[in-house]
């Protein structure tokens, strides 16, 4: 479902419209200067307001203050979907996290993570350091993942087929009495960062890691603390918007992924390092 049409719909028309960004003031609350943007050839929005965006699913659970069920009726009552497609969307995201069950916490043992990490390209000690092999079961099912502690006592969970956390949802700060500070999205650009530095003479700065980018504008009052704030965030819309959000309160905020360009996020970069040397040196590529 398109979104401009959708938001029509509720009322809502752009106040500004510039090739495929369409700038509403905020549904979410009173303004003046359109904050609310509407990608419509992604087909996804974001509040610059509130350093929140998303589907139009995400729109309408913040919209009508709602579950997915209750949304989807609503949905249903105004729009004539195909029966077919309900069942594949009618699933919350993360239903399967709430059965989630802790069985064990250790230290990084599993050889499996082993060459998780490895294929991430972080130095194990590093992740050994700051992440903990969580063993958890979800219905019958146990396996193991990295754990990434947040400030609250929650944890990111990652392996090669499983993304999840464990309640509650939580930035992640680090401090080293620094007067910088270094923020990123994810845990494994955090770990990257620090991989790619490990031989670096360089003080280290502050680190918060989000976890969530929703939690990026809730955040402010821990980065306003530090002299300079330097924003590693995902080449994507929602990591762009919170990089120009940022951007546009203070000159102490500062872009850093123009060092991955051409990659969604430091990781990825940290990964493709040296793949496009070896490409280059075969026969006919210049």
């Amino acid at each position: 479902m398109d979104l401009v049409d959708y938001l029509a719909t509720l009322g809502h028309k752009p106040k500004k419209v510039s090739a495929n960004d369409y700038w509403y003031l905020s549904p979410f609350r009173d303004e003046k200067t359109a904050s609310f943007k509407v990608n419509r050839r992604k087909n996804v929005w974001y509040d610059h307001g509130q350093g929140v965006g998303g589907s139009l699913i995400d729109f309408g659970l913040r919209y009508f203050n709602c579950q997915i069920p209750a949304l989807l009726e609503k949905l249903t009552s105004q729009f004539p979907f195909h029966p077919q497609i309900l069942p594949t969307i009618a699933k919350p995201q993360g239903q399967a996290e709430s059965s989630l069950r802790i069985l064990d916490i250790t230290s990084i043992n599993s050889m499996d993570l082993f060459q998780y990490i490895k294929d991430r390209r972080i130095d194990f000690h590093i992740a050994n350091s700051y992440c903990k092999q969580i063993t958890f079961e979800i219905g019958n099912k146990t396996s193991k993942a990295l754990g990434f502690p947040n400030d609250n006592g929650g944890y990111e969970l990652r392996n090669p087929s499983f993304k999840g956390s464990v309640s509650p949802k939580a930035t992640t700060t680090i401090r080293n009495a620094s007067k910088e500070m270094s923020v990123f999205e994810g845990f494994f650009d955090f770990l990257s960062y620090l991989t790619i530095n490990q031989n670096q003479s360089l003080q280290m700065t502050n680190f918060l890691v989000l976890n969530s980018t929703a939690f990026f504008e809730k955040s402010r009052p821990i980065m306003e603390e530090y002299e300079k704030v330097r924003l590693y965030l995902d080449h994507d819309f929602t990591g762009e918007g919170c990089a120009k959000l940022g951007l546009s309160w203070s000159q102490k905020y500062q872009d850093e992924s123009k060092l991955y360009v051409g990659h969604k996020d430091l990781n990825e970069w940290v990964q493709s390092i040296g793949k496009a040397q070896k490409r280059s040196c075969r026969p006919g590529l210049k």
